[in-house]
Formats: structure tokens, sequence, C-alpha cells
């Protein structure tokens, strides 16, 4: 129905950067809030940044200053810029979104499959 493709992931070194982006495709009316999800390992998923359809994004406290969130709505594209990474955002990096779907203009919630984001030296 709704397919979420997260890309972008890799190993970087501490203090690199990396740029995640998430394709949605589908039964798309609209997305409304979308955004970024992260899982340590044997830890649990927290939110790292979520952006609203035309409102403000909102970051995790860890990551305020380092870490941008955007979206193109004419892609149903959200991007998550990282920079200046730790080790201990090591984690797969997982997309969210808040979908309308067609036709039956029902509010869903889809997860893509994630993406591994490994910061070691």
């Amino acid at each position: 129905q709704v397919l979420l493709v997260e890309s972008g992931g890799g190993l970087v070194q501490p203090g690199g950067s990396l740029r995640l982006s998430c394709v949605a495709s589908g039964t798309i009316f609209s997305i409304n809030t979308t955004g970024w999800y992260r899982q340590p390992p044997g830890k649990e998923r927290e939110l790292v940044a979520v952006i609203p359809r035309g409102g403000s994004p909102n970051y995790a406290d860890s990551v305020k200053g380092r870490f941008t969130i955007s979206r193109d709505n004419a892609k149903n594209t959200v991007y998550l810029q990282m920079n200046n990474l730790k080790p201990e955002e090591t984690a797969v990096y997982y997309c969210n979104a808040d979908v309308i779907t067609i036709p039956a203009m029902m509010r869903l919630n889809f997860w893509g499959q994630g993406t591994q984001v490994s910061v070691s030296s």
C-alpha cells in the first residue's frame, strides 16, 4: 500500500557526516508528520527528528545543532543531514510517516525497513 525506502547509511568516522533519505511511494494522498527514529544495539527505538507538514521540526536534545531534517513534499521524501557523528549514534535508523492514503482517505502510520549507520574509527 505504502512503502518507505531509506538510503544513505554506512560507515563513517567520528566527527563525520552522512545524509539519509527516505522516499515514500504507493497510495499516498498526503504525508503529515514524517521523520527519523533510531535503535542502537540492545536498546529501544528512539526519536531523532520529526517534521510536520508545513510546521517546524522537533529534534531529540542529543542531536540539536548537529542534525537537520528537511522534506520535499513534491517528491514524498524526507532527509536527515547528520554532522559531527558520535560512536554512540551507531544504530539502525528508521523512517516513519503519517500518511493519508487513497482512495479511502485513511490516516495510517508506516515504517521503513531501516538503514544501518555505524560510527567508528
